[in-house]
């Protein structure tokens, strides 16, 4: 919370974190700030002077924070600002942004409830498989191919601990050799979400089981590495109808950042996409 910058933002963004500032402060009355209804006021907002007080801060230094002058900005007084101003997450970090100190993590968000209209997204993309993680990549919602070929129904509700479970499933070297491919990539991937919510304990408690129960695991986790997971190509092996090859691509939903789609596309030339429609006809 200590960090500071000299001076607010480039030039190019000054006009915007201005602009911005304006906009929230002409939003906030000074009843709804606690302050004393004042007559013959010119708009509804707060005045700057008012917003300077209530913050702690001085008003020439808080006028000039919106004229965007060369001055040095802290995380604390910033804090001080998106209180006054009534910020929610998106416009505190949005704030941080415009004055070009590094964002606050993204408040901790409730499980995100089931939504149907996502149930509808996940079913038209039958025959392919489709899933929704949660933010610790449970398995929230699917759909008919994704249960069948990916084996949900009774398995691991985690995507993680169950891809590391599946590793004794592994028939053939080849197939072994896919999956440790694969491996430190999803490991590398779920540190990278871990960090955006430091101190989560349900990522501590995905972390622990796999540590305690997967040597391979423990292992991958000690290499401390981070990536972001775009797509990846893996393989499922399938108690019916032998490997499953796909290529996953994992969608951030702006509007649930609890949430994240997962799209499952069947690799040609490895007749997967014909596996998958022969099981969904045997249902």
């Amino acid at each position: 919370m200590g960090a500071v910058v000299s001076g607010v933002g480039s030039r190019a963004r000054r006009p915007e974190l201005r602009e911005f500032l304006r906009s929230r402060r002409a939003r906030i009355t000074p009843e709804m700030a606690g302050l004393p209804a004042a007559p013959r006021r010119r708009g509804q907002g707060l005045r700057q002077e008012e917003v300077a007080v209530l913050a702690g801060v001085g008003a020439s230094w808080y006028q000039w924070l919106e004229q965007g002058r060369d001055i040095v900005v802290s995380a604390q007084v910033l804090d001080a600002v998106a209180r006054v101003l009534r910020l929610d997450s998106a416009e505190r970090r949005h704030l941080y942004a415009l004055a070009q100190l590094n964002p606050p993590p993204p408040d901790p968000a409730p499980r995100p409830e089931y939504c149907e209209g996502l149930q509808r997204l996940i079913e038209a993309w039958e025959p392919r498989p489709a899933t929704v993680l949660d933010r610790y990549w449970n398995h929230v919602a699917w759909n008919e191919s994704a249960r069948l070929s990916l084996g949900l129904e009774g398995a691991d509700r985690n995507c993680l601990v169950g891809f590391f479970r599946q590793r004794s499933q592994r028939r053939g070297a080849a197939s072994l050799a896919a999956w440790e491919r694969v491996a430190p990539l999803v490991v590398a991937a779920f540190r990278a979400a871990a960090a955006d919510h430091p101190g989560d304990p349900g990522f501590a408690e995905v972390v622990a089981e796999l540590r305690r129960t997967s040597g391979e695991f423990a292992q991958l986790w000690a290499r401390q590495e981070v990536r972001e997971l775009a797509a990846v190509v893996n393989e499922v092996e399938h108690p019916v109808v032998g490997t499953l090859t796909f290529e996953s691509t994992q969608l951030r939903m702006p509007a649930q950042p609890g949430i994240t789609l997962v799209l499952y596309n069947p690799v040609e030339g490895t007749e997967t996409a014909q596996k998958v429609r022969w099981l969904l006809s045997e249902e």
